[in-house]
């Protein structure tokens, strides 16, 4: 059997003024054509399916095109459980139509998912809270899997049915995981963990979570769950929240991390993306292969030495989005800023970095006056930040933003 697990699409994210939404396409349709190409039986998307809980249309319309074709007529089903940046009743809201085309949403950690049958073969045999039994087109062996979609901590103890409870969550988890692989996790079946949770293998170090992720399923800001946590009938789990692609642990199966199919903050810079292609029998740990994504932009960083530096460098680095650090001994000029602009299109950001700032402040380091307008105060905090004075059109808003304090 084979499976192709992704997620993190993050569907109408933007990078800061910068829409993503045509690499998007870009690139699942690229994932389409390697689920087509590798020929896979089955589609884990591990949850941030979209970036915000009220997606704009334009990536609700890609989601379900996407979907769709890599279903390939319902021959092929779809298993999508929601992240912590989806709404659980969004995600499950076309469920019922979702289904006709080999479509599975989860929205939440107790989630049942309806029988149905397909005429392609695609038919529900189990279905539980947390847990789903398929029978896929020409396998003799069913797929199961274990579907934990991001809740909070409150949530996911009151869907475990541990409202109460003073347990760590991960022994919560443990406990649930562990009667359902009891249940229904034999050797003659192919049994998968599906979730979007921050994984750990215990005393191991701790990854670094997406500089604009909100980190979840921290109690006390210490808790994640751990590997050993997983139940020893599970053959591979697909996950979803950290957008590197990596193996957490090799025990008791092989536990990956798919990643994000692009590069969605700069902290990111330089990272490759790609798509898990699962091979698994009853029986055995999974065999995993990477096959990395070539659509997305890549997102680089650039320390320029002056203006010359940066030119050069901008113009042989034109397919890319960038976050340039200036080192002058100046303040940029708007001038020069409109240079670089006009040299690379995908400029996000530019940082500068003053050699001798505080010559130009008049040999003091700069102090707050707290007697000063507060429009005089923003006047140098932004020209702190951004290395010039707002413009009109940045001071009427400030204006229009007191105005609205008042």
């Amino acid at each position: 059997m084979k499976l192709l697990h992704t997620s993190d699409w993050h569907l109408g994210k933007r990078l800061d003024d910068f829409s993503r939404m045509e690499e998007q396409q870009a690139v699942l349709l690229e994932i389409c054509e390697v689920a087509e190409r590798e020929q896979v039986d089955a589609v884990l998307v591990a949850g941030d399916l979209f970036d915000t809980f009220n997606p704009p249309t334009e990536a609700v319309d890609v989601f379900y095109k996407v979907l769709k074709r890599l279903t390939n007529n319902g021959r092929r089903p779809v298993i999508a459980i929601a992240g912590n940046h989806d709404s659980p009743d969004r995600i499950e809201a076309p469920d019922p139509l979702a289904r006709e085309c080999g479509i599975i949403f989860a929205g939440y950690p107790n989630s049942v998912v309806a029988p149905f049958e397909l005429e392609s073969g695609v038919r529900v045999l189990q279905s539980h809270k947390g847990f789903l039994e398929l029978q896929l087109p020409e396998k003799v062996v069913p797929l199961r899997l274990l579907l934990t979609p991001y809740a909070n901590e409150h949530r996911l103890k009151t869907c475990l049915g541990h409202e109460s409870s003073e347990e760590e969550l991960r022994a919560v988890l443990q406990q649930n995981w562990n009667a359902l692989a009891d249940q229904y996790c034999d050797e003659k079946g192919v049994n998968v963990l599906v979730s979007h949770l921050f994984v750990v293998k215990k005393g191991g170090e701790l990854p670094e979570e997406p500089a604009d992720e909100k980190p979840i399923l921290h109690v006390g800001g210490a808790q994640a769950v751990y590997t050993e946590n997983i139940p020893k009938q599970i053959q591979y789990t697909a996950l979803g929240h950290l957008h590197r692609m990596h193996c957490v642990d090799a025990v008791p199966c092989p536990v990956f991390y798919s990643g994000s199919p692009l590069s969605y903050s700069f902290s990111e810079a330089n990272q490759k993306k790609y798509v898990l292609l699962v091979e698994l029998e009853p029986g055995r740990n999974a065999a995993v292969r990477e096959l990395e994504l070539t659509q997305g932009k890549r997102l680089l960083r650039k320390r320029a030495e002056g203006m010359d530096d940066a030119l050069q460098w901008l113009s042989e680095n034109q397919d890319c989005l960038v976050e340039l650090t200036m080192v002058t001994e100046t303040y940029l000029t708007a001038m020069e800023r409109r240079q670089l602009g006009a040299v690379h299109s995908g400029i996000v950001a530019i940082i500068p970095e003053v050699t001798n700032a505080t010559e130009l402040s008049d040999g003091h380091h700069a102090s707050i006056d707290l007697t000063r307008t507060m429009n005089e105060l923003f006047a140098d905090y932004f020209k702190h930040v951004k290395g010039q004075a707002p413009n009109e059109e940045i001071n009427q808003l400030f204006a229009e933003i007191l105005a609205e304090e008042e």
